[in-house]
């Protein structure tokens, strides 16, 4: 059996319950997810507003005092340093969540578990907030500052130092390397290859290039202008996606908007099949509802990433002294990229298809059949979407995809990058080695298939949750104190 193979049913193995096969790997995000959001009293719908008041920096006061007197002074208190502010640690983390998946993987989920497979998107993304406040919260709190104030920090360091401070050391070490490798492989595949693809696939797509070689051109020039931002590490990283992601989120979702609008009358009719469909598939999809919910758990991980713990390597490099405050602002990355992004763009594809523009339920092609006969998948279905209800807004789309794609491949080289260092050194040779085979990887994607590219992407990033969720499940009263502690800061500022 090819090892790709042997990979993808090792990630996706199941389990039985009820008469319905379950991924395990499902089980893991979901029961999380829920435990995290009962334990925290409820952290992703209490303090959505607190969290919005953080990012927007109303209470950077706090940064400028020590918590005199408090039994966690030591643990809670860090010197201020760090290489990012609170917004650029949430563009940065934003980036490498709302990427392709948003436009590519929800056409993916939708085509195969139809418009039902969108409720479960947001019920993960929901939740999912929840697992992102602790593995952001634990990121901080266990980070390493050298002595240039270089930040190094995210599950790779979590699980080693505060699995050891429980006493089980040497099982911290193995999964935080576990953690690692899977990281990089994750950031070659699904946070590099999978967006050249789609970028290359959606440019040729929209501007019809001829050529058998059009792919690895494009990849090339992918390559160079990456190469030129991550060279300068997670401080240009954060300044050019501060700009780039407001820019490319205001872009797409305006597109979108601007279709949902035009088709008010259709919306309805789309609502209703997201939630009857949510119980009652109509897709003809193995495993009725619990298919259907697994399709969009399983886009949702891929597509947010709470649970995989890869998010909080880039929230670990922000300037502050108390955990629990980056915590919450990672909180908000599910709610964007899912809840606000991925549904939005479900709405389009499904109004697209009220009047059965293609078929749903394609679980081995993942792709749409069209009326004609042909099959598009990922992007150019999405793309359709667009164009049909508006002529030459997939133009449009194409560039959003193109920024998308970019400010992703940027913010996973650096979480891979990271990984990279923590298993192979610091060095400057180390650091190089990296990149340039991250760089290659990006020609790479834009010549390769999609299906091979979703496979690889999917068992790498999922592959994350396994040693991640084990570490947040020893670790989560960690996170819980030091959102009390800056919740009390916070109340006798007041």
């Amino acid at each position: 059996m090819p090892f790709a193979i042997w990979w993808e049913h090792l990630i996706f193995s199941e389990i039985t319950f009820l008469g319905y096969d379950i991924p395990i790997v499902l089980i893991l995000l979901l029961f999380g997810a829920l435990f995290f959001t009962v334990y925290l009293g409820f952290v992703n719908i209490r303090y959505f507003p607190l969290a919005i008041q953080v990012v927007r920096g109303k209470h950077d006061d706090l940064e400028k005092t020590v918590p005199s007197g408090s039994k966690k002074k030591e643990e809670t208190a860090f010197d201020h340093s760090g290489e990012v502010n609170h917004f650029q640690a949430l563009t940065t983390a934003v980036s490498g969540t709302v990427g392709l998946g948003n436009i590519a993987m929800v056409a993916v989920a939708i085509s195969i578990g139809g418009p039902g497979a969108t409720f479960w998107m947001i019920i993960a993304g929901l939740l999912g907030m929840s697992s992102k406040f602790v593995e952001c919260t634990l990121g901080v709190k266990y980070r390493d500052i050298d002595s240039e104030g270089n930040v190094f920090g995210g599950p790779m360091y979590y699980l080693s130092k505060g699995l050891k401070e429980k006493g089980y050391g040497a099982v911290g070490k193995l999964l935080a390397a576990v953690f690692a490798l899977l990281c990089i492989g994750a950031s070659l595949g699904g946070g590099n290859a999978f967006q050249t693809n789609q970028a290359a696939a959606q440019i040729i797509e929209r501007f019809e290039i001829e050529g058998s070689n059009s792919g690895t051109v494009i990849g090339v020039l992918f390559a160079v202008l990456v190469g030129v931002v991550i060279i300068g590490g997670i401080k240009r990283i954060a300044k050019v996606t501060e700009k780039v992601v407001p820019f490319m989120a205001a872009l797409y979702v305006a597109a979108a908007l601007f279709i949902i609008f035009l088709n008010l009358d259709r919306v309805g009719q789309a609502l209703n099949l997201i939630i009857l469909e949510a119980f009652s598939p109509k897709a003809t999809i193995t495993g009725g509802f619990i298919g259907v919910m697994i399709q969009g758990f399983r886009r949702a991980a891929f597509s947010n990433e709470a649970g995989a713990g890869s998010a909080a390597i880039a929230h670990s490099a922000v300037k502050t002294k108390f955990a629990a405050s980056e915590g919450l602002v990672g909180l908000l990355e599910p709610f964007i990229d899912t809840v606000v992004i991925c549904t939005i763009t479900a709405l389009v594809i499904i109004m697209f298809n009220i009047d059965g523009a293609f078929v749903y339920g394609d679980v081995i092609n993942q792709q749409a059949l069209l009326s004609d006969g042909t099959r598009v998948g990922g992007v150019n279905l999405t793309s359709l979407a667009f164009e049909n209800a508006i002529p030459g807004s997939s133009y449009a789309l194409a560039v959003a995809v193109v920024l998308f794609a970019f400010s992703t491949i940027i913010s996973w080289s650096y979480y891979g990058l990271q990984s990279w260092k923590y298993l192979f050194g610091r060095g400057r040779y180390s650091d190089l080695a990296y990149k340039f085979l991250f760089l290659v990887f990006t020609v790479l994607g834009a010549a390769i298939t999609l299906d091979a590219v979703i496979k690889f992407s999917d068992a790498m990033i999922l592959a994350l949750v396994f040693p991640n969720i084990i570490g947040l499940l020893l670790l989560y009263p960690k996170a819980k104190e030091e959102l009390v502690d800056y919740l009390e800061l916070i109340a006798n500022k007041k």
